[in-house]
């Protein structure tokens, strides 16, 4: 079989060519919403949710054990993953958006769709943006939107030639689909909810349902599948799910099933949502040359009742601390599988991966460079796909963001947080528990301590030196790859590295 060479994100790989000659696969992602990596049972033994479909993808296809997402929360993480780009290089420095935020990816900036779309692929998104829209062109509070008009600077201005979802999460007003620039219909009452079905109070138009959302979406993204199959380009589909983040709404088919909470019946929903994707990949004929990713964009939510759940057995960090918005393990390292029988032998791949590198590697893979202001965290991880013997690293080091704006850098088996708490939620929590004579970093091996419970901070200072001189590398160049420094923006707001630059 020949082969093609090819550079991006700083890596020089030998990929095999997929089915015949200048076939490009199709590429389905589909992002969970506040889901843990102990939440599919074939990656965590102590995992007490039925999660067969997504087992099958991990029997068939590459597991990570070892992937991240650049944040610990929402519309970080998918700034991250549809620019290449670390999301604490943009104007949002902390915290997520809500439904009417303005467009947090600038107009110029090139995306995981535009550069597909550039390569010959039709795109799609189906799902939850939360990346930040315009409503009837105006940055207006909710109670001036007119929604009889289009939107602008949404997905379809950002790389997507078709878009259906909302604009938020499941439980952030307004409660309204758009489609492509135009809501589908008009509000015609406020709702609000409490509990773990909550969401907040809000316009909620006359063809939307909260507890059908998903089902609505998953139907969608399967009518998508079978429209594009037969078509003469390749496709990529963008699957954000609104689940199992709240409102926490599985379907009467799926309540009481997992026999634990209704989070645990949620997770197995979403599970049904990866089967029956699958299905129309197979119905369809395109399953063998296409990409199927499954990732979440963040750790698993206390919304959960995380220690509810642990006192049934079931540990949805599986063995690590902490939980969304965190800096620990538990805040961004995720469940990410991939699929791909024409070119994707399964195996499990041990290497530290970011969401952050979709960019880079399916661009690489139709074809495509990166230019140097695009993709500047994005690092080609092609060959821990296509080849179980791959020896790397391919990434230099990996850095995350927490909810209040924290940082932590990973380099091999060194976990530097610069922050003396958790950053996020989980103990010690800023703002809520003193750290008072805490260390104001802390250092961990995370493959000989993968709780973060031993802070050797202060046993290998050589280690904190460098790491530390490698962060601010990081932030002074603007990217993380090789290439040429870049500019980030906002200016230099991150308070606990004043004076880095």
């Amino acid at each position: 079989m020949r082969s093609l060479g090819f550079v991006a994100g700083g890596v020089l790989c030998a990929t095999p060519l997929f089915g015949q000659p200048g076939d490009k696969p199709n590429i389905v992602l589909i992002l969970a919403d506040d889901m843990g990596y102990g939440d599919v049972a074939a990656l965590s033994a102590e995992c007490k949710i039925p999660t067969p479909h997504l087992d099958r993808m991990v029997r068939e296809g590459v597991s990570f054990s070892d992937a991240h997402t650049s944040s610990s929360v929402s519309s970080p993480t998918r700034y991250g993953l549809l620019t290449g780009r670390y999301n604490w290089r943009s104007t949002l420095k902390n915290g997520v958006l809500n439904g009417y935020s303005p467009p947090l990816i600038d107009p110029g900036r090139a995306t995981l769709p535009s550069k597909l779309r550039e390569l010959g692929y039709t795109t799609a998104g189906i799902g939850k943006w939360h990346l930040g829209w315009r409503w009837n062109n105006i940055e207006a509070g909710n109670d001036e939107v007119d929604f009889t008009k289009p939107i602008t600077d949404g997905p379809v201005d950002r790389g997507f030639d078709y878009w259906y979802g909302i604009s938020a999460s499941l439980d952030m007003p307004p409660y309204v689909y758009v489609e492509n620039d135009m809501p589908t219909a008009l509000p015609d009452r406020v709702t609000s909810n409490t509990g773990m079905q909550m969401w907040r109070s809000g316009p909620t138009a006359s063809d939307f349902s909260h507890e059908e959302c998903l089902p609505n979406l998953t139907s969608r993204a399967v009518n998508y599948i079978e429209e594009q199959a037969g078509g003469d380009n390749p496709f990529f589909l963008y699957f954000p799910l609104p689940a199992p983040h709240t409102p926490i709404l599985p379907v009467r088919e799926f309540q009481g099933r997992s026999g634990l909470n209704p989070y645990g019946d949620f997770v197995m929903m979403v599970d049904w949502v990866v089967g029956e994707i699958r299905d129309a990949l197979e119905r369809s004929g395109a399953a063998e040359n296409t990409i199927l990713v499954f990732t979440a964009d963040n750790g698993c939510s206390p919304a959960a009742r995380i220690e509810e759940l642990q006192q049934m057995g079931h540990y949805p960090s599986y063995i690590y601390r902490g939980h969304k918005a965190d800096l620990y393990e538990g805040g961004h390292r995720v469940p990410c599988i991939v699929t791909w029988p024409a070119g994707a032998p399964p195996h499990q791949a041990d290497q530290t991966v970011c969401l952050t590198d979709f960019m880079a590697t399916f661009v690489a893979l139709a074809g495509g460079t990166l230019a140097d202001d695009e993709g500047e965290d994005s690092y080609n991880i092609l060959p821990l796909i296509t080849s179980a013997d791959y020896v790397g690293p391919i990434r230099e080091a990996t850095v995350n963001h927490s909810i209040d704006g924290s940082f932590t850098i990973r380099q091999g088996s060194w976990k530097l947080l610069l922050a003396p708490g958790s950053g996020g939620w989980s103990y010690p929590r800023p703002g809520r528990d003193s750290t008072e004579g805490f260390p104001e970093v802390q250092l961990y091996n995370v493959l000989s301590d993968p709780a973060e419970t031993n802070n050797l901070y202060d046993r290998y200072p050589d280690v904190v030196a460098r790491m530390t001189d490698l962060m601010r590398r990081y932030i002074r160049q603007g990217r993380s790859t090789p290439g040429e420094p870049q500019p980030n923006d906002g200016g230099p707001v991150w308070a606990q590295l004043e004076g880095w630059y």
